[in-house]
């Protein structure tokens, strides 16, 4: 809203400049002075008309020509590649060709060439091959970061084989749901992982299937290495297999071949495996190079898990598909990134998620602005740190990219506008794949008009994104999940005509009248209180704020006899720091009434997925009860200040006279 009020402000002076400019070219052009005024005529009644249009198509008019160069180049290339049949596998081999010698993985003191990579991908290929695996057959790989994780499912691509990215974190039944729901036909494993499948073993299914062991050198020098038991070492296997050339198995392979299964967070529920196919994988790569201008000879710095979308398909594809060199750590270190992109001399480095405000929070050091980053691009950078991430550590171009793995709603931020997550050029907006549309904030339902079809929100307005699913295009395609309930269930059918079909994002962003998309909240997170609607994601930001940059999540919980959710917020303060009467003020001074949360609940730590994603189903279910919880759990009062919940506090909502 901040951005529609100053352009709002501006217009008046735009329109007049505008106006003059108009004159001045028309008798530029046409000497005739007939025709300028014609041209000026035209020009001032447009004007007359949408004037804010017309500043809006002036101020972005060079944005869009250079983003639609880009984007053209994108297509082109893509089509290029599927027009030839070649797949990542396919294309990596030409890669390897061109500089083979050039480094394609460096990882601690190592240094692997697009050569190695190639011919140990080949033995990969080779060997599974030979142990009876075909074409559509899947292997669930359960590996911390190397970069023989990599190698591993490129070289099962190589002959068909699909590759199930199994989060290294997941446990017992989330493990087991994982493995079953990709159908997977064999298993490899690495050692420091072997206890986690050892755990899952009283599934029959699981302990039928074959099972592939990696270790490291390191690894193998221990005096205690153990085995698993039944399971085949892959590490000396490999050893002794022998290179072959693959290139009759690759050309048997078709670009629109699933390639990996990537699974969701699991935030809510459990994973559910996105099916990647080679064209898929291609366009997130390619659209990353290609819409942020990324160079052949850039050295990247990825510190994300291989096993989900940022660190395995945004990084690594770079590598893979555009002959990048990618500099990996087993764990993002707050404390060792800058020194890291310093040591492997990085242009271009990762984020997502939180990683910025933990770099953000870590005391000041030379090291902080001693890089040669020229680029950072992920998606989740808050917009009340930005302006202050890059100025601190100075980082010239920030690249805010906004998907998700199985989504089409893709847009990216090339211009370093704070805050926005994308942008759409004004003239596409009613026809460009990507729209928002009005919805219930609560619910995340459409809301329809009387002929039954949805209403796209006008700028400033908050809506759902949506996108527009066109398989024959690798942009729009949506290949959905392993599991086709879950796929269904993520389409919206007959949006804005009878037959289309678009993907639900259930995301809330809102628009301005420059084009730019900026994330509000997910649907469901919303949550209406006093007949206002709640967005998390702006209380957790001023929270945090008011807290030194603690972690906080905040959601919505039911209290008994009271209309709609009262807001609940946990913070991170395993040493109880938090200062409750600075909390109570800055939350009076900054939220509106219906926004402050009632409940405050201090917390030693919030689960997290892999990626950085606060895990809310659980702290939802406990809510307030002081019974199931030792953490301290505060409670906003009528004078405005947060005080312990007691018992009687306690009893007195549960009954419905807390006088809410």
């Amino acid at each position: 809203m901040q951005v529609l009020l100053v352009l709002n402000f501006r217009q008046r002076n735009a329109t007049r400049l505008a106006t003059i400019l108009s004159g001045v070219f028309a008798l530029i052009l046409f000497k005739d002075s007939a025709k300028a005024c014609l041209i000026l005529g035209a020009a001032l009644a447009l004007l007359l008309r949408n004037p804010t249009f017309v500043y809006a198509f002036g101020t972005t008019i060079r944005r869009d020509i250079v983003a639609g160069y880009r984007f053209v180049r994108l297509n082109l290339f893509i089509m290029f590649m599927e027009r030839r049949q070649w797949t990542i596998a396919r294309i990596f081999q030409e890669r390897a060709k061109m500089h083979p010698q050039k480094p394609c993985f460096i990882m601690d003191d190592r240094s692997l060439s697009f050569q190695w990579v190639e011919e140990y991908t080949n033995k990969v290929g080779a060997y599974f091959k030979a142990r009876g695996l075909q074409r559509g057959d899947c292997v669930a790989l359960i590996m911390e970061t190397r970069p023989e994780y990599v190698c591993l499912w490129l070289g099962l691509s190589k002959i068909g084989v699909v590759t199930a990215l199994i989060n290294s974190h997941l446990r017992r039944e989330t493990l087991l749901h994982s493995i079953h729901v990709a159908n997977a036909q064999a298993i490899i494993v690495s050692t420091e992982l072997t206890k986690a499948l050892e755990e899952i073993y009283y599934d029959m299914e699981i302990k039928a299937l074959p099972v592939y062991q990696y270790s490291d050198d390191e690894q193998r020098d221990i005096d205690n290495f153990n085995l698993l038991n039944g399971a085949i070492d892959l590490s000396s296997a490999l050893q002794v297999q022998p290179v072959e050339d693959l290139s009759a198995s690759i050309a048997l392979c078709n670009p629109k071949d699933k390639l990996l299964y990537v699974y969701t967070s699991g935030t809510t529920g459990m994973p559910k495996a996105a099916v990647i196919n080679n064209l898929r994988y291609l366009f997130m790569a390619s659209g990353i190079h290609h819409m942020l201008a990324l160079k052949t000879s850039d050295v990247i710095y990825n510190p994300l898990p291989l096993y989900h979308t940022a660190g395995g398909i945004l990084g690594i594809g770079n590598a893979l598909v555009h002959g990048c060199t990618i500099a990996m750590r087993k764990k993002f270190s707050a404390s060792n990134f800058w020194k890291d992109c310093i040591k492997y001399d990085c242009t271009v480095a990762q984020y997502i998620g939180e990683l910025c405000r933990y770099l953000l929070s870590t005391p000041p050091k030379p090291e902080d602005t001693q890089h040669r980053l020229r680029l950072m691009y992920g998606n989740g950078l808050r917009p009340q740190i930005w302006s202050q991430f890059v100025s601190r550590f100075n980082i010239p171009n920030i690249g805010e990219v906004y998907g998700s793995t199985e989504g089409n709603s893709n847009l990216a931020n090339m211009t370093n506008q704070v805050g926005a997550v994308g942008f759409v050029p004004l003239i596409l907006r009613s026809f460009y794949p990507v729209q928002i549309i009005k919805c219930d904030e609560e619910t995340g339902e459409p809301i329809r008009n009387a002929n039954g079809y949805c209403q796209r929100c006008s700028p400033g307005e908050t809506g759902l994104l949506i996108g527009k699913v066109n398989p024959r295009r690798a942009a729009t395609a949506f290949n959905g999940y392993a599991d086709k309930k879950s796929s269904e269930k993520k389409l919206l059918r007959n949006a804005f005509r009878e037959g289309d079909l678009f993907f639900n994002s259930g995301d809330m962003v809102v628009g301005d009248i420059l084009g730019y998309f900026y994330f509000k909240d997910r649907t469901g997170d919303t949550f209406r209180w006093r007949g206002e609607n709640v967005a998390t994601q702006e209380v957790e930001a001023i929270i945090t704020n008011i807290v030194g940059l603690q972690d906080c999540v905040v959601y919505g919980v039911d209290v008994p006899y009271v209309e709609g959710k009262a807001g609940m917020a946990a913070i991170v303060d395993p040493d109880r720091k938090v200062d409750m009467q600075h909390l109570s003020a800055g939350v009076r001074g900054s939220l509106p009434a219906y926004a402050r949360p009632l409940f405050i609940r201090l917390m030693n730590d919030i689960p997290r997925t892999a990626t950085f994603k606060l895990k809310k189903r659980e702290l939802v279910r406990e809510a307030f009860d002081i019974h199931r919880t030792i953490d301290p759990i505060y409670y906003l009062n009528k004078d405005g200040i947060y005080r312990l919940l007691t018992q009687e506090q306690f009893e007195d909502l549960l009954h419905g006279k807390g006088g809410l």
